[in-house]
């Protein structure tokens, strides 16, 4: 599985974006909520990615940010909701709104979204209600909105570092955010997370 790409922005013609990690050439789908984000061509980003392999295409889908890529990851556990929908979910609606919509049995904003019927979106609802429980409190952190690039693979890198060591995703990020100073590096990063649990 392809987890995550660093490298030179090539092209970027939505939904499609082509990245140069060491002389190889990547195309990327992703949705519109990563590109408002992606600096110009030319430059080094960092995206986190999902592979889906099928049988006459490897398919790889990139995120600006580990909560785009998580909700495109339960989108796709929902009956009839393929990866372009997805894409076109994240790309039409921020992901507390739909969290929020979702939650609330709102139906009628969910139809707003392109290729989402009655249909789908009751369907969405109840399979998804209890799998974004846990995502209530959702919010997109200042870092993660506003983030400067060359910071962003810096915290990704100390967010997941915390995931792996057991913390949940919204934990791990409100714990970098909350110390990053713009200066330190991931490893500071870590540390000082790590000495605030303990403290």
């Amino acid at each position: 599985m392809i987890g995550q790409l660093r490298g030179v922005l090539l092209e970027k013609q939505p939904p499609v974006l082509t990245l140069d990690v060491q002389g190889v050439g990547y195309e990327v789908d992703a949705p519109m909520s990563t590109f408002y984000q992606l600096p110009d061509v030319g430059n080094q980003i960092t995206l986190l990615t999902h592979l889906i392999v099928r049988e006459d295409a490897h398919l790889l889908y990139g995120f600006y940010t580990r909560d785009e890529r998580a909700l495109f990851r339960t989108l796709l556990k929902v009956n009839g909701v393929g990866p372009r929908l997805a894409l076109t979910i994240l790309s039409s609606i921020e992901p507390p709104q739909f969290v929020s919509s979702v939650l609330n049995n709102d139906t009628a904003s969910l139809v707003q979204v392109p290729g989402i019927g009655k249909k789908t979106a009751e369907r969405m609802v109840i399979e998804l209600r209890d799998k974004l429980k846990d995502w209530q409190s959702f919010s997109l952190t200042r870092a993660e909105n506003n983030l400067d690039q060359s910071r962003h693979p810096i915290l990704q890198d100390a967010i997941s570092a915390l995931i792996s060591l057991g913390y949940k995703q919204n934990e791990a990020s409100r714990k970098i955010t909350k110390i990053d100073d713009g200066k330190l590096n991931a490893q500071e990063l870590i540390r000082r997370a790590l000495q605030e649990t303990v403290s």
